[in-house]
């Protein structure tokens, strides 16, 4: 499985672990509350959606709105199909929930999986969290050094596309900062979590008194380089 369908494998079944959907409502859910997803069309969804049938993960369902009963005798067509996660589909979303690899917070991974913070627990966040910036702070530092290197070969309008990247990535690691920090205070307030008030926090859609940021980092930044 590609890195790409991975992501959209786990952002569909999160997107239904919320409630049954049908395509349309699906792509529209992935162009407006994931930007990672503005591109992609129905081609990309459809084989995705029959994959996760065939896994066992959803099922579908005629679509049992008065709409749609109305609609298959006039049209000839069939009613919408609704896709519904199964029990095993949900244990499988909350197993990639619960994954702190470098998957997590790479790139275009780390936009979908901060989209579902809100049903992850707050440790998980926290490794989230701390491997972006990790990952990030690293990625600076290539870029400045890289910059150093190169400032008197470069002309004024490549040099400031090369510190608008930096800035771009600056402002994330801030930002990211704030949140981490916002974590921890939270947990610092409720103290140890004891299993019962982990499993609310996961389920709840607790954030830990995390400040709600106005837009998320975007998958690529102008001047950055991808390592």
């Amino acid at each position: 499985m590609s890195r790409r369908s991975g992501i959209l494998e786990f952002a569909v079944l999160g997107l239904l672990r919320e409630s049954p959907m049908h395509g349309y409502e699906l792509r529209k859910r992935l162009n407006t509350s994931l930007g990672v997803f503005r591109a992609f069309s129905y081609g990309t969804l459809y084989p995705c959606l029959k994959t996760l049938v065939t896994n066992g993960w959803l099922i579908e369902e005629p679509g049992n709105t008065h709409e749609d009963a109305l609609a298959a005798p006039l049209t000839g067509r069939r009613a919408k199909i609704v896709y519904r996660l199964t029990a095993e589909g949900k244990e499988h979303f909350e197993e990639l929930l619960s994954q702190t690899g470098p998957d997590a917070y790479e790139d275009e991974h780390f936009a979908a999986r901060f989209a579902f913070f809100g049903q992850t627990s707050r440790d998980v966040r926290m490794r989230v969290l701390e491997g972006r910036r990790s990952r990030l702070e690293e990625r600076l530092e290539k870029m400045r050094a890289s910059l150093a290197r190169t400032r008197e070969r470069l002309d004024d309008y490549t040099l400031e596309l090369q510190r608008h990247g930096m800035e771009s990535v600056e402002r994330e690691v801030r930002w990211l900062n704030e949140l981490i920090e916002s974590e921890r205070a939270g947990r610092d307030r409720k103290g140890p979590e004891s299993d019962e008030s982990a499993q609310q926090d996961t389920t709840s859609g607790s954030t830990g008194g995390l400040p709600r940021p106005r837009d998320l980092p975007g998958t690529d930044t102008p001047g950055e380089t991808a390592t």
